[in-house]
């Protein structure tokens, strides 16, 4: 998974994670779109262990693909009714509270 942090405003972490297989890509369905040929997910590959670290300090997450979107749900970051896809690709974003 490649994941690159982002600092909001306000100087707090946001989390943005893909599956490496889905950058360079858009995917389209109705008015949603998924755009990941930006560099806002080109970020650096990285192991589980660090991505738990990273997101220790998380503020929010953004996260796309079959492995990132998993991965997040194990973690109970995100909530499965909280998932969309576009165009087959899941999609989710949240605001973490203390973890």
């Amino acid at each position: 998974m490649l994941v690159k942090i982002h600092k909001t405003q306000d100087g707090r972490n946001l989390v943005a994670m893909c599956d490496s297989g889905l950058i360079g890509k858009k995917f389209e369905e109705g008015k949603l779109q998924l755009d990941l040929s930006s560099s806002f997910y080109k970020g650096e590959e990285k192991s589980d262990d660090e991505i738990k670290e990273l997101l220790k300090d998380a503020y929010m997450v953004n996260v796309v693909g079959e492995l990132s979107v998993g991965f997040c749900l194990k973690l109970n970051l995100i909530e499965e009714s909280h998932v969309i896809k576009i165009d087959g690709i899941p999609h989710a974003q949240a605001i973490l509270t203390e973890q």
